[in-house]
Protein backbone atom coordinates (compact mmCIF):
# COMPACT_ATOMS: atom_id res chain seq x y z
CA UNK A 1 0.00 0.00 0.00
CA UNK A 2 2.72 2.49 0.51
CA UNK A 3 4.68 1.73 -2.41
CA UNK A 4 0.93 2.39 -4.54
CA UNK A 5 1.02 5.54 -2.98
CA UNK A 6 4.22 7.09 -3.14
CA UNK A 7 4.00 5.97 -7.29
CA UNK A 8 0.77 8.01 -7.46
CA UNK A 9 1.36 10.76 -6.05
CA UNK A 10 5.17 10.55 -7.59
CA UNK A 11 3.01 10.62 -11.03
CA UNK A 12 0.84 13.31 -9.45
CA UNK A 13 3.46 15.57 -9.01
CA UNK A 14 5.25 15.09 -12.98
CA UNK A 15 1.71 16.12 -13.95
CA UNK A 16 1.75 19.31 -11.59
CA UNK A 17 4.67 19.72 -13.02
CA UNK A 18 3.45 20.01 -16.53
CA UNK A 19 0.50 22.14 -15.76
CA UNK A 20 2.42 24.62 -14.00
CA UNK A 21 4.93 24.74 -16.62
CA UNK A 22 2.26 25.57 -19.79
CA UNK A 23 0.32 27.84 -18.14
CA UNK A 24 3.24 30.51 -18.07
CA UNK A 25 5.22 29.56 -20.40
CA UNK A 26 2.15 30.17 -23.14
CA UNK A 27 1.12 32.77 -22.00
CA UNK A 28 4.93 34.40 -22.30
CA UNK A 29 4.89 32.96 -25.23
CA UNK A 30 1.92 34.25 -27.01
CA UNK A 31 2.25 37.79 -25.11
CA UNK A 32 5.73 38.08 -26.65
CA UNK A 33 4.03 37.29 -29.90
CA UNK A 34 1.13 39.97 -29.69
CA UNK A 35 -1.16 37.76 -28.61
CA UNK A 36 -3.91 39.64 -26.78
CA UNK A 37 -4.50 38.85 -23.36
CA UNK A 38 -7.92 37.97 -23.82
CA UNK A 39 -7.06 35.03 -26.34
CA UNK A 40 -4.18 34.29 -24.51
CA UNK A 41 -6.34 33.06 -21.80
CA UNK A 42 -8.91 31.95 -23.80
CA UNK A 43 -6.40 29.70 -25.18
CA UNK A 44 -5.53 28.22 -21.57
CA UNK A 45 -9.24 26.86 -21.29
CA UNK A 46 -8.14 24.72 -23.81
CA UNK A 47 -7.16 21.96 -21.14
CA UNK A 48 -9.93 22.79 -18.78
CA UNK A 49 -12.65 22.22 -21.77
CA UNK A 50 -11.01 19.12 -22.33
CA UNK A 51 -11.48 17.77 -18.52
CA UNK A 52 -14.87 19.05 -18.91
CA UNK A 53 -15.39 17.39 -21.93
CA UNK A 54 -14.09 13.72 -20.77
CA UNK A 55 -15.77 13.90 -17.38
CA UNK A 56 -19.28 12.15 -17.86
CA UNK A 57 -17.20 9.41 -19.50
CA UNK A 58 -14.28 8.60 -16.99
CA UNK A 59 -16.59 7.12 -14.02
CA UNK A 60 -17.54 4.41 -16.28
CA UNK A 61 -14.39 2.72 -17.45
CA UNK A 62 -13.20 3.42 -13.52
CA UNK A 63 -15.90 0.83 -12.26
CA UNK A 64 -15.15 -1.19 -15.05
CA UNK A 65 -11.56 -1.37 -15.82
CA UNK A 66 -10.22 -0.50 -12.72
CA UNK A 67 -7.48 2.59 -11.33
CA UNK A 68 -4.77 1.71 -13.05
CA UNK A 69 -6.07 1.33 -16.59
CA UNK A 70 -7.30 4.37 -16.83
CA UNK A 71 -4.36 6.16 -14.82
CA UNK A 72 -1.85 4.63 -17.35
CA UNK A 73 -4.17 5.53 -20.18
CA UNK A 74 -4.32 9.72 -19.12
CA UNK A 75 -0.32 9.42 -18.70
CA UNK A 76 -0.32 8.13 -22.22
CA UNK A 77 -2.30 11.42 -23.56
CA UNK A 78 -0.25 13.41 -21.45
CA UNK A 79 3.40 12.15 -22.67
CA UNK A 80 2.29 12.31 -26.15
CA UNK A 81 0.75 15.39 -26.34
CA UNK A 82 3.97 17.35 -24.61
CA UNK A 83 6.05 15.51 -27.34
CA UNK A 84 4.19 17.15 -30.35
CA UNK A 85 4.23 20.90 -29.06
CA UNK A 86 7.46 21.80 -30.89
CA UNK A 87 6.14 20.55 -34.13
CA UNK A 88 4.06 23.30 -34.87
CA UNK A 89 3.33 27.05 -33.11
CA UNK A 90 -0.05 27.56 -34.29
CA UNK A 91 -2.63 28.90 -31.81
CA UNK A 92 -5.21 26.34 -33.01
CA UNK A 93 -3.01 24.00 -32.87
CA UNK A 94 -1.83 23.96 -29.06
CA UNK A 95 -5.08 24.61 -28.07
CA UNK A 96 -5.88 21.09 -29.69
CA UNK A 97 -3.35 19.78 -27.46
CA UNK A 98 -4.13 21.49 -25.02
CA UNK A 99 -7.51 20.07 -25.21
CA UNK A 100 -5.43 16.41 -24.94
CA UNK A 101 -3.47 17.09 -21.96
CA UNK A 102 -6.71 17.85 -19.98
CA UNK A 103 -8.31 14.26 -20.86
CA UNK A 104 -5.37 12.75 -19.70
CA UNK A 105 -4.54 14.72 -16.75
CA UNK A 106 -8.16 14.55 -15.60
CA UNK A 107 -7.81 10.45 -16.26
CA UNK A 108 -4.89 10.61 -14.23
CA UNK A 109 -5.67 12.60 -11.47
CA UNK A 110 -9.00 11.31 -11.29
CA UNK A 111 -8.17 7.84 -10.84
CA UNK A 112 -4.83 8.54 -8.50
CA UNK A 113 -7.27 11.03 -6.49
CA UNK A 114 -10.07 8.35 -5.91
CA UNK A 115 -8.22 5.49 -5.62
CA UNK A 116 -6.25 7.24 -2.33
CA UNK A 117 -9.47 8.49 -1.25
CA UNK A 118 -10.81 4.48 -1.32
CA UNK A 119 -7.95 3.02 0.75
CA UNK A 120 -7.05 6.03 3.22
CA UNK A 121 -7.96 5.17 6.74
CA UNK A 122 -9.94 8.26 8.17
CA UNK A 123 -7.34 9.38 10.96
CA UNK A 124 -4.64 9.55 8.00
CA UNK A 125 -7.33 10.79 5.11
CA UNK A 126 -6.05 14.61 5.94
CA UNK A 127 -2.85 13.53 5.71
CA UNK A 128 -3.00 11.40 2.59
CA UNK A 129 -4.76 14.12 0.74
CA UNK A 130 -2.53 16.62 2.06
CA UNK A 131 0.40 14.52 0.68
CA UNK A 132 -1.44 14.50 -2.85
CA UNK A 133 -1.55 17.86 -2.70
CA UNK A 134 1.71 18.45 -1.57
CA UNK A 135 3.40 16.61 -4.61
CA UNK A 136 1.62 18.24 -7.27
CA UNK A 137 2.51 21.32 -5.54
CA UNK A 138 5.74 20.77 -5.53
CA UNK A 139 5.90 19.63 -9.82
CA UNK A 140 3.59 22.94 -9.93
CA UNK A 141 6.15 25.30 -8.55
CA UNK A 142 8.82 23.71 -10.07
CA UNK A 143 6.73 24.23 -13.51
CA UNK A 144 7.50 27.60 -13.85
CA UNK A 145 11.36 27.74 -13.69
CA UNK A 146 11.41 26.26 -16.78
CA UNK A 147 10.09 29.41 -18.29
CA UNK A 148 13.45 30.97 -18.83
CA UNK A 149 14.07 28.03 -20.81
CA UNK A 150 12.57 29.63 -23.82
CA UNK A 151 15.17 32.55 -24.05
CA UNK A 152 17.31 29.47 -24.87
CA UNK A 153 14.90 27.44 -27.13
CA UNK A 154 10.91 27.17 -26.79
CA UNK A 155 11.27 23.54 -27.76
CA UNK A 156 13.45 22.71 -24.70
CA UNK A 157 10.71 22.99 -22.30
CA UNK A 158 8.59 21.13 -23.70
CA UNK A 159 10.89 18.42 -24.31
CA UNK A 160 11.72 18.40 -20.99
CA UNK A 161 8.25 18.09 -19.32
CA UNK A 162 7.81 14.77 -21.79
CA UNK A 163 10.66 13.12 -20.85
CA UNK A 164 10.11 13.32 -17.24
CA UNK A 165 6.49 12.34 -17.58
CA UNK A 166 7.51 9.40 -19.53
CA UNK A 167 10.01 8.16 -16.60
CA UNK A 168 7.08 8.74 -13.81
CA UNK A 169 4.54 6.82 -15.92
CA UNK A 170 6.43 3.95 -16.50
CA UNK A 171 6.55 3.30 -12.64
CA UNK A 172 2.77 2.93 -13.07
CA UNK A 173 3.58 -0.53 -14.60
CA UNK A 174 4.36 -2.18 -11.38
CA UNK A 175 1.74 -1.47 -9.38
CA UNK A 176 -1.58 -4.25 -9.40
CA UNK A 177 -4.98 -3.31 -10.58
CA UNK A 178 -7.96 -2.56 -8.39
CA UNK A 179 -11.89 -1.51 -8.65
CA UNK A 180 -14.24 0.91 -6.80
CA UNK A 181 -17.14 0.02 -4.59
CA UNK A 182 -19.86 -0.77 -7.24
CA UNK A 183 -23.30 -0.46 -5.41
CA UNK A 184 -24.96 1.54 -8.51
CA UNK A 185 -26.03 0.07 -11.94
CA UNK A 186 -23.69 1.92 -14.60
CA UNK A 187 -25.70 1.55 -17.80
CA UNK A 188 -28.31 4.07 -17.78
CA UNK A 189 -28.07 7.65 -17.55
CA UNK A 190 -30.90 8.38 -15.66
CA UNK A 191 -28.64 6.09 -12.72
CA UNK A 192 -25.76 8.99 -13.93
CA UNK A 193 -28.02 11.44 -12.85
CA UNK A 194 -29.03 10.11 -9.93
CA UNK A 195 -25.30 9.67 -8.29
CA UNK A 196 -24.54 13.33 -8.91
CA UNK A 197 -27.44 14.27 -7.37
CA UNK A 198 -27.13 12.29 -4.40
CA UNK A 199 -23.34 13.39 -4.30
CA UNK A 200 -24.47 17.06 -4.48
CA UNK A 201 -27.16 16.51 -1.68
CA UNK A 202 -24.35 14.93 0.54
CA UNK A 203 -21.36 17.32 -0.45
CA UNK A 204 -21.69 20.34 -2.48
CA UNK A 205 -20.31 22.77 -0.16
CA UNK A 206 -16.99 20.59 -0.61
CA UNK A 207 -16.82 21.15 -4.09
CA UNK A 208 -16.15 24.81 -3.45
CA UNK A 209 -13.24 25.16 -2.37
CA UNK A 210 -12.05 23.17 -5.84
CA UNK A 211 -13.67 25.70 -7.81
CA UNK A 212 -11.91 28.47 -5.92
CA UNK A 213 -8.49 26.78 -6.35
CA UNK A 214 -9.25 25.96 -9.56
CA UNK A 215 -9.99 29.97 -10.80
CA UNK A 216 -7.08 30.78 -8.33
CA UNK A 217 -4.74 28.67 -10.16
CA UNK A 218 -5.17 29.31 -13.51
CA UNK A 219 -5.84 33.09 -13.11
CA UNK A 220 -2.61 33.57 -11.38
CA UNK A 221 -0.68 31.79 -14.00
CA UNK A 222 -2.18 32.10 -16.99
CA UNK A 223 -3.39 35.88 -16.44
CA UNK A 224 -1.22 36.85 -14.16
CA UNK A 225 2.39 36.46 -16.35
CA UNK A 226 0.40 39.38 -18.72
CA UNK A 227 -0.75 41.84 -15.94
CA UNK A 228 2.74 41.38 -14.18
CA UNK A 229 4.39 42.69 -17.72
CA UNK A 230 2.47 45.42 -17.99
CA UNK A 231 2.55 46.66 -15.05
CA UNK A 232 6.59 46.67 -15.27
CA UNK A 233 7.49 43.19 -13.64
CA UNK A 234 9.94 41.35 -16.07
CA UNK A 235 10.03 37.79 -16.68
CA UNK A 236 12.16 36.38 -14.18
CA UNK A 237 10.21 38.09 -11.51
CA UNK A 238 7.21 36.85 -12.86
CA UNK A 239 8.15 33.43 -12.50
CA UNK A 240 9.98 34.17 -9.10
CA UNK A 241 6.34 35.68 -7.68
CA UNK A 242 4.18 32.47 -9.43
CA UNK A 243 6.95 30.27 -7.24
CA UNK A 244 6.91 32.47 -4.10
CA UNK A 245 2.36 31.33 -3.92
CA UNK A 246 3.33 27.79 -4.82
CA UNK A 247 6.04 27.25 -1.95
CA UNK A 248 3.77 28.65 0.38
CA UNK A 249 1.35 26.15 -0.10
CA UNK A 250 4.22 23.71 -0.32
CA UNK A 251 5.15 24.92 3.46
CA UNK A 252 1.77 24.24 5.04
CA UNK A 253 -0.05 21.51 2.67
CA UNK A 254 1.07 18.66 5.07
CA UNK A 255 0.40 20.52 8.53
CA UNK A 256 -3.06 21.85 7.50
CA UNK A 257 -4.12 18.76 6.13
CA UNK A 258 -3.03 16.89 9.46
CA UNK A 259 -4.45 19.54 11.56
CA UNK A 260 -7.89 19.09 9.38
CA UNK A 261 -7.74 15.89 10.60
CA UNK A 262 -7.16 16.25 14.28
CA UNK A 263 -9.74 20.02 14.56
CA UNK A 264 -12.15 19.42 11.10
CA UNK A 265 -12.07 20.04 8.22
CA UNK A 266 -15.19 22.43 8.08
CA UNK A 267 -12.91 24.94 10.83
CA UNK A 268 -9.87 25.03 8.85
CA UNK A 269 -11.39 25.39 5.63
CA UNK A 270 -12.64 28.81 7.14
CA UNK A 271 -9.60 29.57 8.65
CA UNK A 272 -7.83 29.28 4.96
CA UNK A 273 -10.50 30.99 3.41
CA UNK A 274 -10.81 34.05 5.21
CA UNK A 275 -6.84 34.32 5.69
CA UNK A 276 -6.63 33.75 1.87
CA UNK A 277 -8.57 36.71 1.70
CA UNK A 278 -7.11 39.03 3.44
CA UNK A 279 -3.55 38.21 2.03
CA UNK A 280 -4.86 38.99 -1.91
CA UNK A 281 -6.34 42.02 -0.73
CA UNK A 282 -3.04 43.16 0.65
CA UNK A 283 -1.35 41.77 -2.43
CA UNK A 284 -3.23 44.49 -4.75
CA UNK A 285 -2.84 47.44 -2.38
CA UNK A 286 1.35 46.44 -2.53
CA UNK A 287 2.05 45.11 -6.02
CA UNK A 288 4.09 47.74 -7.11
CA UNK A 289 6.63 46.20 -4.75
CA UNK A 290 7.89 43.73 -5.78
CA UNK A 291 9.70 42.45 -2.07
CA UNK A 292 6.02 42.68 -0.37
CA UNK A 293 3.95 41.26 -3.78
CA UNK A 294 6.67 38.37 -3.07
CA UNK A 295 6.15 38.12 0.79
CA UNK A 296 2.05 38.31 0.17
CA UNK A 297 2.06 35.83 -2.30
CA UNK A 298 3.71 33.32 -0.15
CA UNK A 299 1.84 33.92 2.68
CA UNK A 300 -1.65 33.63 0.50
CA UNK A 301 -0.02 30.33 -1.00
CA UNK A 302 0.56 28.94 2.93
CA UNK A 303 -3.71 29.44 3.12
CA UNK A 304 -4.79 28.85 0.36
CA UNK A 305 -2.90 26.08 -1.47
CA UNK A 306 -4.40 23.53 0.60
CA UNK A 307 -7.75 24.34 -0.47
CA UNK A 308 -8.32 22.12 -3.59
CA UNK A 309 -7.12 18.86 -1.11
CA UNK A 310 -9.19 19.85 1.99
CA UNK A 311 -11.79 20.14 -0.03
CA UNK A 312 -11.38 16.51 -1.53
CA UNK A 313 -11.25 15.16 2.37
CA UNK A 314 -13.86 17.10 3.61
CA UNK A 315 -15.76 15.62 0.13
CA UNK A 316 -14.67 12.17 1.37
CA UNK A 317 -15.93 12.90 5.18
CA UNK A 318 -19.33 13.69 3.78
CA UNK A 319 -19.27 10.92 1.23
CA UNK A 320 -20.48 7.25 1.20
CA UNK A 321 -18.21 5.27 0.41
CA UNK A 322 -19.67 3.63 -2.81
CA UNK A 323 -20.10 7.41 -3.89
CA UNK A 324 -16.91 8.15 -4.10
CA UNK A 325 -16.01 8.09 -7.33
CA UNK A 326 -18.55 10.65 -8.33
CA UNK A 327 -17.79 12.71 -5.89
CA UNK A 328 -13.57 12.90 -6.52
CA UNK A 329 -15.59 13.28 -10.16
CA UNK A 330 -17.70 16.24 -9.11
CA UNK A 331 -14.31 17.64 -7.26
CA UNK A 332 -12.25 17.14 -10.83
CA UNK A 333 -15.59 19.23 -12.40
CA UNK A 334 -15.71 22.06 -10.22
CA UNK A 335 -12.09 22.50 -10.05
CA UNK A 336 -12.67 22.28 -13.91
CA UNK A 337 -14.91 24.54 -14.03
CA UNK A 338 -12.46 27.35 -11.40
CA UNK A 339 -9.57 26.63 -13.86
CA UNK A 340 -11.78 27.04 -16.73
CA UNK A 341 -12.95 30.55 -16.08
CA UNK A 342 -9.95 31.57 -14.35
CA UNK A 343 -7.65 32.86 -17.66
CA UNK A 344 -10.97 33.86 -19.16
CA UNK A 345 -12.31 36.35 -16.88
CA UNK A 346 -8.72 37.28 -15.42
CA UNK A 347 -7.87 38.08 -19.24
CA UNK A 348 -10.92 40.12 -19.22
CA UNK A 349 -10.77 41.69 -15.75
CA UNK A 350 -6.87 43.08 -17.06
CA UNK A 351 -8.74 44.39 -20.26
CA UNK A 352 -11.71 46.11 -19.17
CA UNK A 353 -10.14 47.32 -15.87
CA UNK A 354 -7.02 48.56 -16.00
CA UNK A 355 -6.76 50.76 -12.84
CA UNK A 356 -8.08 48.20 -10.34
CA UNK A 357 -5.49 44.96 -8.97
CA UNK A 358 -5.65 41.88 -10.94
CA UNK A 359 -5.65 40.34 -7.01
CA UNK A 360 -8.87 42.63 -6.16
CA UNK A 361 -11.07 39.40 -8.41
CA UNK A 362 -9.41 36.49 -6.32
CA UNK A 363 -9.91 38.14 -3.57
CA UNK A 364 -13.77 38.52 -3.57
CA UNK A 365 -14.15 35.04 -4.72
CA UNK A 366 -12.35 33.94 -1.84
CA UNK A 367 -14.49 36.04 0.49
CA UNK A 368 -17.63 34.98 -1.39
CA UNK A 369 -16.70 30.85 -0.71
CA UNK A 370 -15.66 32.13 2.96
CA UNK A 371 -19.44 33.20 3.81
CA UNK A 372 -21.09 30.58 1.92
CA UNK A 373 -19.29 27.83 3.88
CA UNK A 374 -21.45 29.40 6.95
CA UNK A 375 -24.36 27.19 5.64
CA UNK A 376 -25.67 24.59 7.14
CA UNK A 377 -24.75 20.68 5.87
CA UNK A 378 -25.39 17.51 7.92
CA UNK A 379 -21.72 15.71 7.58
CA UNK A 380 -21.61 11.68 7.58
CA UNK A 381 -19.38 11.55 10.46
CA UNK A 382 -17.83 13.54 13.30
CA UNK A 383 -14.50 14.48 11.61
CA UNK A 384 -15.98 17.09 9.15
Amino acid sequence: MKRRFWILVSIVAVSGFSQGMLLPLIAVIFENSGVSSFLNGLNATGLYIGILLASPFMEQPLRKYGYKPLIITGGLFVILSLALFPLWKSFIFWFFLRLLIGIGDHALNFGAQTWITAFSPEHKRGRNIAIYGLFFGIGFAVGPLMVPLVNINESLPFIVSSILSLIGWLFLFSLRNEWPEQDFHMSSMRGTIKRFATAWKYAWIAFLPPFAYGFLETSLNGSFPVYGLRVGLDVHQVSTLLVAFAIGGIVFQLPLGMLSDKLGRRKILRSVLLLGFIAFTMAGFLEHSYLALNICLFIAGMFVGSTFSLGISYMTDLMPKNLLPTGNLLCGIFFSFGSLSGPTVGGLFIQLFQSISFFTIISGLYLLIFLLTWIKTTPVNNTA
